[in-house]
């Protein structure tokens, strides 16, 4: 897939013989040194004609804002694990639809082709539960044959597949939109042959452990020691890494108030506040050309998928294509019905309550990245990534703002507070955790159970509201759960095309649409 580059590159690899060329008044001046960026002649440090962050494949900006997260419809589980509470979300990009089976069928091929005679238990791995369709008082048989891999279903979303398994999708999704990019640039070239740990890997690449099929278009080298250089993460060419959105971007992209904010007025004025991704109480469109026609993909009413024949109300028994029924105003197709999604964050009812106000977020294990006896970076794994390890408390031993990696449990108590706390032989994290919640016994609670939010198309109407929430075991997947992708906007929240603010002294601050 093709996509307009947003970086003058051929710009940076003739910005070393064009600075040779450049009388010295006409180069950049550092305001807090004096001295000149991108000059051989003086060190040769850059500074990077950087424009914006370009958008990836398939991602829409979501700009963000503050919005009331929680519930706004009755609780009917009595649940109360949703308390309404006012966040902010920052600026982010996310997926147009949900991931289809073409797409990660693409993901499978790829793995087959570089893993498959090495390491086939990683492609086993990556393989969705096609089974989750299977019912016991149902016939579901054709879904299990044919859902995934039939072309007649390439378009719809994949389902069966685990919060883990969506997880490495993102990681694999990063790896080749930067592959992609380099390839456009002229700085690798297309490379169908790679095996085992020899794929490109972005972390691998920036810490020079994949040297791949380089052109003769490399960056120049402005430092001391000349030459031709890879490209750095201060060039702005890589994207950032996609993963999966939070629980709290998720809700906020999916309501999309940006629609109601009054136009005609410079004030931050929400005229109406939403129920579902769309205006008013009831899921039918309320326009005259499309009147009564249903908005999602959902389940009416009990034994109720479809309609009638000869007027189905969303046409769609079961899932449907991705670009179905209307997108909501940031552009977003189904974050209403079709399929529940999973999100980043681990469950707990009282999140609402203890999470930070801005970017809410549970499920940290700060990282980094493993080093030999010399301190460098290790060598990759047998796949051929940069290996990590969590943070020690050593390493946090001066620091104020985390003491130890695993934050996912933060406010919950501890071990201790189990009346297992006797019990030596529970020396794992993991189990202290399932322990102290008394895992499949009292509750399903703990460290890996995460957000999933959204309704489906076998839930009722309610599960459509934005706000509710539900939770499943991360290894686990379902015939009514799929995802999509999200990826950190850095830079100016608002990107191109909106002028500046002026401040009463005439200073800028902040931007405007």
């Amino acid at each position: 897939m093709k996509y307009p580059s947003k970086f003058n590159v051929a710009g940076i690899l003739a910005l070393g013989a064009a600075v040779m060329l450049m009388p010295a008044c006409q180069k950049e001046v550092s305001r807090t040194t004096g001295w000149t960026y991108n000059d051989p002649r003086n060190g040769g440090f850059e500074k990077i004609p950087y424009i914006e962050q370009e958008t990836g494949p398939g991602l829409v900006l979501i700009e963000g804002g503050t919005f009331a997260m929680g519930r706004v419809e009755q609780e009917v589980n009595y649940n109360w694990d949703n308390a309404p509470r006012r966040v902010t979300v920052s600026s982010f990009y996310m997926d147009e639809t949900e991931v289809t089976n073409i797409d990660y069928r693409e993901y499978l091929y790829w793995l087959n082709r570089v893993f498959g005679e090495d390491y086939p238990e990683v492609v086993k791995k990556a393989k969705p539960d096609t089974l989750v369709w299977r019912s016991k008082l149902a016939f579901n048989e054709p879904y299990v044959e044919y859902y995934f891999r039939h072309p007649a279903y390439q378009d719809y979303p994949v389902v069966g597949v685990s919060w883990v398994q969506a997880t490495d999708y993102c990681a694999w999704r990063t790896d080749r939109v930067n592959e992609t990019i380099l390839i456009r640039e002229g700085i690798l070239q297309v490379n169908p042959n790679q095996i085992a740990e020899d794929n490109f890997n972005t972390e691998a690449y920036l810490e020079g452990q994949y040297e791949g099929l380089i052109t003769k278009r490399q960056l120049k080298n402005l430092g001391p020691q000349g030459g031709d250089r890879r490209v750095r993460m201060e060039d702005g060419i890589l994207l950032p890494k996609y993963r999966l959105p939070t629980e709290a971007e998720w809700e906020y992209a999916a309501l999309s108030l940006v629609g109601n904010t009054d136009p005609s007025t410079d004030r931050e004025i929400v005229r109406e506040r939403r129920l579902y991704p769309w205006n008013g109480h009831i899921a039918r469109n309320p326009n005259d050309a499309f009147k009564g026609d249903f908005l999602a993909n959902f389940r009416r009413g009990r034994g109720d998928m479809m309609g009638s024949a000869g007027r189905l109300n969303d046409n769609a028994d079961i899932t449907a294509p991705v670009f179905s029924y209307w997108p909501n105003d940031f552009g977003l197709y189904n974050m209403a019905g079709n399929v529940s999604e999973w999100t980043m964050d681990l469950y707990r009812p009282l999140n609402s309550l203890d999470l930070d106000e801005f970017r809410p977020h549970r499920g940290n294990v700060f990282k980094k990245k493993l080093l030999d006896d010399e301190g460098n970076i290790a060598e990759k794994d047998s796949l051929g990534r940069i290996q990590y390890v969590n943070v020690t408390e050593d390493d946090a031993l001066n620091r104020r703002n985390y003491k130890k990696a695993d934050y996912r449990d933060y406010k919950d108590g501890d071990y201790k507070s189990s009346i297992y706390y006797e019990d030596e032989s529970y020396t794992d994290e993991s189990k202290q955790n399932e322990l102290m919640y008394e895992y499949s016994v009292v509750s399903l609670i703990n460290n890996k159970a995460r957000v999933v939010k959204g309704g489906s198309w076998k839930d009722v109407a309610y599960w459509l509201v934005p706000g509710t929430r539900r939770f499943m075991d991360e290894n686990t997947g379902a015939d009514w759960i799929g995802f999509r992708c999200a990826m950190d906007r850095l830079g100016s929240p608002v990107g191109l095309g909106n002028r500046p603010r002026k401040g009463p002294g005439g200073g800028q601050y902040g931007s405007k649409k």
